[in-house]
């Protein structure tokens, strides 16, 4: 008997970092081997991205319950997929799809039809006795049809919060800090988390809060950009570190969230903008500070705004399409088309499955577009996307802050890999 088919499915409605119900999913095989995904689910969305199924029913979870979800996966897609070879990763993903119908996974869900093509994968590492990253990295190289080089990332540390993730006025929605001058994923951990600690101290001497938002960060009341940066400077520099050389600065925007009939609304300055005049005033402060990648740095839908974005800073300056590209590949041919950003994030929920994650993984290395592997604000302990920015080479990890253990799950992952391979660990990156 083939010890490796799908016998049966199994939702859980359970709970993520924020409290609210998400999606467990338990794959058991014939031979009586099982595995289960944790799916998790942003709050800062773009509308491009993959339909998320929630109940609507007020009287539970205030609308966020799942139990449609949990219904589907254990009937409709528990039919669809028994009996198939666990290890057929491209097949399942297909069929799941091919059955919703739907360009973004309205039916079923992409948070029901995801949780299934993880749980799925990291069965079939277990059943092949292989760790995850090894088989998600096999899998890379089906996908890619050439061979990449598995690496640890180098973190993106959100340290301090703001916009929706955070209770204050600060306008820009995450600062990180990049250890970029380290030999090992370990000493840039050592880094990130000093600098983290210092920053607590300055903010206790400063009578600032200290309470994180949803993915660890400090949440000061603070509402420029330029008092968050200084605030995180002057901690990489009591932590012994130097910024612009061994640590360099990163920013979440999070445009969508500010645009209003064609300005970028900023409440916490005070001011708003056009898109030529939000460029110029990231291009001044690029000038003055050592940020090394912007995120979002303009709306979903304001490829002119990316263009002039592009044109201005691509040349030494990382750009991220987040909501502009949402893992998606016919997305991400757009924004290569019209020659916009230069770097795409990667967060397999916005697109659903791993298959899809992949075609966009490989339409970006085909490009010379960098890639990172993203987290979600609505977290948990599931750390497939450590595993994975090792698998795809991606050379970069954002995962939250040195806080909160549906982060560090991430790190902790990362540090027991390298702690157990031989694998190269990308330190400075072009950018830097």
């Amino acid at each position: 008997m083939n010890k490796t088919l799908i016998e049966r499915i199994k939702a859980y409605e359970l709970l993520d970092s924020r409290g609210n119900p998400t999606l467990g999913v338990e794959v058991i095989i014939s031979g009586g081997l099982k595995a289960m995904s944790l799916v998790p689910s942003g709050a800062s969305t773009g509308k491009y991205e993959a339909w998320e199924i929630r109940d609507k029913d007020m009287r539970r979870f205030n609308g966020k319950g799942l139990l449609k979800a949990t219904n589907i996966i254990n009937e409709d897609i528990n039919k669809l997929l028994k009996g198939l070879e666990v290890t057929d990763q491209e097949k399942i993903d297909s069929l799941m799809c091919k059955a919703d119908g739907t360009e973004n996974k309205i039916n079923f869900g992409a948070n029901s039809i995801l949780g299934v093509s993880l749980a799925c994968a990291k069965l079939s590492a277990k059943a092949l006795d292989l760790d995850f990253y090894e088989y998600l990295h096999r899998l890379a190289k089906e996908f890619l049809e050439e061979d990449i080089n598995k690496r640890l990332p180098v973190p993106m540390m959100n340290i301090l919060n703001g916009g929706i993730h955070a209770d204050n006025a600060l306008d820009f929605q995450e600062f990180m800090i990049q250890p970029v001058a380290f030999d090992s994923f370990k000493r840039s951990i050592q880094c990130g988390a000093e600098i983290f600690h210092g920053l607590k101290k300055i903010l206790k001497k400063k009578k600032l809060s200290t309470s994180v938002g949803d993915e660890g960060g400090f949440a000061p009341q603070i509402s420029s950009p330029e008092e968050a940066i200084n605030l995180i400077i002057d901690a990489i520099e009591i932590s012994g570190y130097k910024p612009g050389e061994e640590v360099m600065l990163a920013i979440d925007v999070a445009a969508n969230e500010m645009l209003n009939k064609g300005r970028y609304i900023m409440d916490g300055m005070g001011r708003d903008f056009t898109s030529e005049e939000l460029v110029d005033y990231f291009s001044n402060l690029r000038k003055n500070y050592p940020i090394s990648s912007i995120e979002d740095g303009l709306a979903e839908d304001d490829w002119e705004g990316w263009k002039i974005i592009t044109n201005e800073l691509g040349h030494n300056t990382q750009l991220v399409g987040d909501d502009l590209f949402v893992t998606n590949h016919k997305r991400l041919q757009e924004g290569i088309d019209k020659k916009v950003a230069n770097a795409v994030l990667i967060k397999v929920n916005q697109i659903g499955t791993l298959s899809e994650t992949m075609q966009t993984i490989d339409l970006a290395l085909k490009n010379d577009y960098k890639i990172v592997i993203s987290h979600r604000s609505g977290e948990t302990e599931d750390h497939t996307i450590a595993d994975l920015s090792v698998a795809v080479g991606a050379g970069q990890i954002k995962t939250g802050s040195l806080s909160r253990s549906d982060r560090n799950s991430k790190y902790n992952r990362l540090l027991i890999i390298e702690e157990n391979s031989n694998l190269d660990f990308l330190g400075r990156n072009e950018f830097s």
